[in-house]
């Protein structure tokens, strides 16, 4: 196994173990507020200055979307609709949490580091590009259509309405899209007024793929802080994790064997496997029942589990 193979469950392991060092030592108990402000500004900027290196290496002309990726897109709405289904019919279903755990997982859009573990596997960077553009926009006209008849509750008015659906819409690309599109412009903007520039970064692309690994190492401690001061059963806790499981594994194997067809195996897996899973978790906490917010958590695990044994097959 070389270096880069031991990225990530090094990455992994040590925002498991820096998140219980941290909360085991009393003096640094008043501080949690504070870095956990900090987080939340490093680690947009870290993701932020990934894809810009990242981005550097892809032609504007190569971002033509392509029609097997609309299988992809009818692939994560068709499931997420039949999901909702018997939650519309039957809102009190014995396992409604573990359903609704399934649609968050399907829903997800690409994570924005796909296209780095892309690369890495040999794969297209670009088609992941284009498809984490489109799938982003598809999931916020989807989510805002279709949670409301789920959890009225959440709304100004009961069911579903033009009000409601325009401010999740609005909430969802305010969330996703300036983290996704300012750094694909800014290295377009630089390709063409800043040549030099341009290339230096392209020279230091392969350091994405490490800014991705400490970005990922404070998202898995982020995750685990959210496992540990969730209060739910362990068979919940089973539930969701087995669930998550399932629909990353089906996206992997679905989205390369339609990615195949098309001669894009792993642009295909990436795309519609790599999710982002930040965004599964705060959708959980607004649209949903908070206590789903787990699926992402575990997904983040499972997906990343993925890559690290793909990259061990790729060395």
């Amino acid at each position: 196994m070389t270096r880069t193979n031991y990225t990530l469950p090094a990455a992994m392991i040590s925002g498991v173990l820096a998140y219980f060092a941290y909360v085991s030592i009393p003096a640094l108990d008043s501080t949690h507020e504070v870095v956990s402000d900090i987080v939340s500004i490093v680690q947009p900027a870290l993701i932020f200055t990934m894809l810009l290196l990242a981005f550097c290496k892809v032609r504007p002309h190569e971002l033509r979307p392509h029609r097997w990726q609309l299988k992809l897109i009818a692939t994560q709405a068709i499931a997420f609709t039949l999901l909702a289904l018997p939650l519309i019919i039957w809102p009190d279903m014995p396992c409604a949490v573990i359903v609704e755990s399934a649609m968050v997982c399907m829903i997800c859009p690409t994570a924005t580091a796909a296209s780095v573990v892309t690369g890495k596997l040999g794969g297209r960077t670009s088609t992941v590009v284009s498809y984490t553009c489109v799938v982003n926009l598809a999931s916020a006209l989807l989510i805002p259509a279709i949670v409301p008849l789920l959890h009225p509750m959440h709304q100004q008015a009961a069911g579903w309405t033009m009000s409601a659906f325009m401010d999740a819409f609005i909430a969802i690309i305010g969330r996703v899209f300036p983290l996704l599109i300012m750094p694909l412009l800014l290295a377009f903007l630089m390709r063409y007024t800043m040549p030099r520039l341009h290339r230096w970064c392209v020279s230091k692309s392969e350091a994405a793929f490490y800014l991705w690994a400490v970005s990922l190492s404070l998202a898995i401690a982020v995750t685990t802080r959210a496992i540990v001061h969730s209060h739910e059963t362990m068979a919940t806790y089973a539930g969701i994790a087995v669930v998550s499981a399932a629909t990353c594994v089906i996206q992997f194997y679905v989205g390369r064997i339609i990615g195949r067809r098309h001669d894009e195996p792993i642009a295909g897996a990436q795309s519609l496997g790599q999710k982002n899973t930040a965004f599964a978790i705060w959708m959980a906490y607004t649209f949903m029942n908070p206590v789903t917010a787990l699926a992402g958590g575990f997904y983040a695990v499972w997906h990343n589990i993925i890559n690290t044994y793909q990259l061990m097959k790729n060395k």
